[in-house]
């Protein structure tokens, strides 16, 4: 159940993150105005609908047995994180305590981003197996 579980997971995180999103919720949900917060939110919900319909198929495509409020919790469970790590502060912060300044400054805190994003799913996919 794991597998297919995170794979769901992992597909519905990538077309939320790169297609899903505008190029105003990119440059703004780090913000630190009600703005940055509404472009930010926005975009999160945009995980929540594409992770429940991800949950969706799992459960009436692949016949997997996934209860209403685990499913509920991991998509909260989801979405808040990410809303948390798309502030960009906590990679900024992960990439000075781990002395990562030079390659945050090349790309690597996109690389950061994702690696925590993908944990997330790792920990929502185990949680939800049975």
């Amino acid at each position: 159940m794991f597998p297919e579980l995170f794979v769901l997971l992992y597909a519905a995180h990538l077309a939320a993150d790169y297609p899903l999103q505008t190029d105003h919720q990119a440059g703004h949900k780090a913000d630190r105005c009600a703005a940055g917060w509404r472009a930010n939110l926005t975009h999160t919900g945009t995980h929540a609908a594409v992770t429940a319909l991800a949950l969706a198929v799992a459960v009436t495509v692949l016949d997997l047995s996934i209860g209403a409020l685990p499913a509920l919790l991991a998509v909260a469970w989801i979405a808040g994180t990410h809303a948390v790590i798309d502030r960009r502060w906590p990679v900024a912060r992960w990439m000075r305590f781990a002395r990562q300044e030079e390659w945050a400054q090349h790309g690597g805190a996109a690389h950061v981003d994702q690696t925590a994003h993908v944990l997330v799913l790792v920990v929502a996919a185990l949680a939800l197996t049975r």
